[in-house]
């Protein structure tokens, strides 16, 4: 066995989140009767605290948090059910639950709807514990989820540390993980960018399912 504790990323790494995530932030945009990002700036809404990312994308600061509100107004009713797991994503929690893995959540998503989510795909049996952000946003940036997951486990032993490894698409993943010295996996089907997450520090980057396992089974010094 390689790594023991494995900490998953949920949108743009366990589904694919991004028709509900999208169009939930065009909503948002078209409500607020301001212009809506290029195209190309949409996915990078996926990951991030979303108030960060509107502020990044034209809405005022003082407006952000109006902006979340409304795009949850359509993202908790109908968004997040726009949505599905990646291709062999269930398959390899199975694989890896029957191996004796010890998996878990930690994703910015609020906590409520990641469970509603996973829930709805019949994923949560696979979880030990999931940890996501609140809706007041005191706990939202991806190190402060992180902190809460660790402290819910007690898991802060520097042993179990080293045998613990964080699985992501952005570089958000990279660097939050960072804070307690956990390496981080990075996967090619999300949303990152990847020459960002190599340079950031991700240990290894996997483009399938297989790749993946073989990366979370292998000696964590072998890469």
């Amino acid at each position: 066995m390689g790594y023991k504790n494995i900490l998953f990323d949920l949108d743009g790494t366990l589904t694919d989140s991004s028709e509900g995530i999208i169009k939930s932030v065009l909503y948002t945009y078209e409500k607020m009767g301001l212009t809506p990002p290029a195209d190309e700036l949409l996915p990078t809404f996926i990951g991030p605290p979303l108030g960060d990312s509107f502020v990044r994308c034209g809405v005022k600061e003082e407006n952000s948090r109006d902006a979340v509100e409304i795009y949850r107004e359509r993202y908790n009713t109908i968004g997040k059910f726009e949505n599905k797991p990646y291709p062999g994503m269930i398959e390899l929690l199975q694989k890896l639950n029957d191996e004796g893995y010890n998996l878990y959540v930690a994703t910015s998503k609020p906590e409520k709807t990641s469970l509603e989510v996973l829930d709805h795909f019949d994923m949560t049996k696979y979880f030990k514990e999931v940890a996501g952000a609140t809706y007041d946003a005191k706990r939202e940036k991806k190190e402060d989820v992180i902190r809460y997951l660790l402290d819910k486990i007690s898991l802060e032993d520097k042993d179990e540390l080293s045998d613990t490894v964080m699985i992501g698409d952005t570089t958000y993943d990279v660097t939050g993980a960072a804070e307690f010295n956990i390496p981080c996996i990075a996967v090619t089907w999300g949303f990152g960018d990847l020459e960002e997450m190599k340079a950031k520090g991700a240990i290894a980057v996997v483009n399938t399912m297989e790749e993946l396992y073989r990366a979370i089974t292998a000696l964590p010094n072998h890469w």
